[in-house]
């Protein structure tokens, strides 16, 4: 590239940043605060022996201002003040917290491979997408932008599970596995709900003009949806207590206490043995 075009690049490169809406918190950072955020809730995994431990207050005051930093480059974009916003999240983590320990615990009661709490909470992909999601879905509901949509990326980009902070979902959740679990906007799940992996809860047409209606299916309390079923729709309720197998596809609604399985056929043909002359 000759000087000249360079400059000419530079040139275009600077007007194209000007046209940018907002800048955005660092994802490296976002990554980090959701991080330390469940580590002060759960403070399981040691760090290096060598590096000094902080008591509570200060690892609270050290979120608060991360944050308050993260923040700073969406102030166009909040409706409310900064100081409001912060306040509104942290009074939430207490119940956050109590949240996480029953997905812990459901996790840990409905998972015959699991140790224990500790272990479900310290390696278990699902549980780290699940507190992401709650911490997410408290500050989508303060107001913040954008932040909440990057938070469950991070999640996803670490668990391969993709849950909207935008999606209503109650107590007791437990994603088993985890890979490939798509949980879209407008999803409502009830309690003691179960998913496997491969799960999408998902809409049936992928419309811009639909973006402000329900597209995505509810999923009443105590329903259990294995590995691959696809369900879909906005209108699409599934009752409660029902069972729906793997690979199932459902574009409508069940009643409660069904039992939904895809029907696949399989053959076993015997080989035919060469005779022997």
């Amino acid at each position: 590239m000759t000087a000249n075009h360079q400059e000419l690049f530079f040139q275009r490169l600077s007007k194209q940043n000007e046209r940018y809406n907002y800048k955005l918190p660092s994802r490296q950072d976002a990554g980090k605060f959701i991080k330390d955020l469940i580590n002060f809730l759960f403070p399981i995994s040691q760090d290096c022996p060598s590096c000094p431990s902080k008591d509570l207050a200060m690892k609270y005051a050290d979120l608060r201002h991360s944050l308050d930093c993260m923040l700073q480059p969406l102030l166009p974009q909040l409706k409310k003040d900064k100081e409001e916003i912060l306040d509104q999240v942290f009074s939430q983590i207490p119940g956050i917290y109590e949240d996480l320990l029953m997905d812990a615990k459901s996790i840990t009661d409905n998972d015959p491979a699991s140790v224990s709490i500790e272990e479900v909470i310290s390696v278990y992909p699902g549980f780290m997408a699940i507190a992401t999601y709650r911490f997410a879905h408290s500050f989508a509901k303060a107001g913040i932008p954008l932040l909440p949509r990057m938070l469950t990326e991070y999640a996803h980009s670490q668990t391969g599970i993709d849950i909207h902070p935008n999606a209503v979902i109650g107590h007791s959740f437990f994603i088993d596995h985890g890979t490939g679990v798509v949980i879209g906007e407008t999803t409502h799940i009830g309690n003691n709900v179960k998913l496997y992996q491969g799960v999408t809860l998902g809409a049936t047409h992928v419309s811009k003009s639909l973006a402000s209606r329900k597209r995505h299916p509810t999923i009443e309390d105590n329903v259990v949806v294995y590995a691959n079923a696809t369900i879909l729709g906005g209108e699409t309720v599934i009752g409660h207590d029902s069972v729906i197998g793997g690979n199932a596809w459902l574009v409508r609604s069940v009643p409660p206490f069904s039992q939904v399985y895809h029907q696949s056929k399989i053959e076993i043909r015997p080989q035919s043995v060469p005779s022997v002359t």
